[in-house]
């Protein structure tokens, strides 16, 4: 399989579950040249401040300029990491982020717990590079509305997906080819 090829190095922030094999961001990491991800943690998995650290703690490893890809609670841990430190990033791709306000099945963490480990309150201030959030009409973890509300306070280009679920394995994905365009269009 060819790779591809950006200019920045990407860098994937998972969600809470890490990577997950048949994740479209896990197979996205495969076939990218220039990549690196978030490292799971170890202890700690709903810490927001140990989540943010992990991002910094990637980011120092990387020289040059940087696409960020977060998925989920990543998309939240980007937004706390850039209300804290100060790095030019070229751009992000912000898939599918969760609503802490909202009610979520019982296969998740509960918005409370998250909130208890200082998720909340999330930074809903313009984000120092530009973004793209990328959401569904039928999320489980957000309703549009909620994802609409975030997409403006970072000052985020909206791109409204359809009915895809959380874009995770259960809803279907598995591969997501369009997350390499997203990329490329913040790359260039």
């Amino acid at each position: 399989m060819e790779k591809l090829h950006t200019a920045a190095t990407v860098l994937i922030v998972p969600g809470l579950r890490d990577h997950v094999a048949e994740h479209w961001q896990t197979l996205l990491e495969a076939r990218l040249a220039k990549v690196r991800a978030v490292a799971p943690l170890q202890a700690n998995g709903l810490d927001c401040n140990a989540r943010v650290e992990a991002i910094q703690h990637a980011l120092e490893q990387i020289d040059g300029e940087v696409v960020l890809v977060a998925h989920s609670a990543g998309v939240l841990m980007v937004a706390h990491w850039a209300a804290r430190y100060q790095r030019p990033i070229k751009g992000a791709l912000l898939a599918a982020p969760p609503d802490l306000q909202a009610e979520w099945p019982a296969a998740y963490p509960s918005p409370d717990t998250l909130r208890a480990n200082g998720w909340a309150p999330l930074p809903i201030t313009p984000l120092p590079f530009p973004s793209i959030v990328a959401a569904s009409s039928n999320d489980h973890l957000a309703s549009l509305e909620a994802v609409t509300a975030m997409a403006q306070g970072w000052g985020s280009q909206l791109v409204e997906l359809g009915a895809v679920g959380h874009l995770n394995p259960a809803s279907g994905y598995g591969p997501w080819p369009q997350a390499e365009s997203f990329i490329q269009t913040l790359d260039c």
